[in-house]
């Protein structure tokens, strides 16, 4: 679904009173305490969020309806996901990478494509720009302009050549 954000993935139930153990997949774990409504994917069943508390670094994640571990094993395996716009808020010049996708990319007023994809690497997240990769660092990636669906870049010497 995508208008739909992943935050946390659901591993087994634990207990008897329904909760069941995820995973947080989300650079802001803190916020699954506030979670309220979600859909379960890929099932797209709708859930309300009654707690989430932790045991270690793992969330525990109480539904309401789901109130004996029979109720909750059928949510193990299932990715919790909340509404696009309901993602925390970034600083200036911060960007989800899946707002990227979709943005064309211009040098000099040329265009060089559309950003297919990403790659999150060990260094920098690289953009796919068809068979090019470019590194998303502000020395090449200096204007981002997410709402227009625009990425300026100044490429460095020999970049195309290593994309060739």
């Amino acid at each position: 679904m995508p208008d739909r954000v992943t935050v946390a993935g659901l591993k087994r139930p634990r207990g008897i009173r329904g909760e069941i153990v995820g995973v947080p997949l989300t650079m802001h774990p803190e916020r699954l305490e506030e979670l309220r409504d979600i859909v379960l994917q890929p099932s797209g069943r709708a859930l309300t969020v009654e707690e989430v508390w932790w045991h270690g670094d793992k969330p525990i994640f109480k539904f309401a309806g789901i109130d004996s571990m029979t109720d909750a094993e059928p949510l193990a395996g299932q990715q919790v996901t909340i509404d696009h716009a309901e993602r925390m808020p970034l600083a200036e010049g911060q960007y989800y990478f899946t707002d990227l996708v979709g943005c064309e990319v211009f040098e000099n007023g040329d265009s060089l494509g559309v950003v297919d994809g990403y790659l999150e690497t060990a260094g920098p997240v690289l953009l796919e720009i068809g068979r090019m990769m470019i590194p998303f660092v502000p020395e090449i990636c200096h204007t981002v302009d997410v709402d227009k669906k625009r990425i300026d870049v100044t490429l460095p010497l020999g970049l195309r050549d290593l994309n060739g």
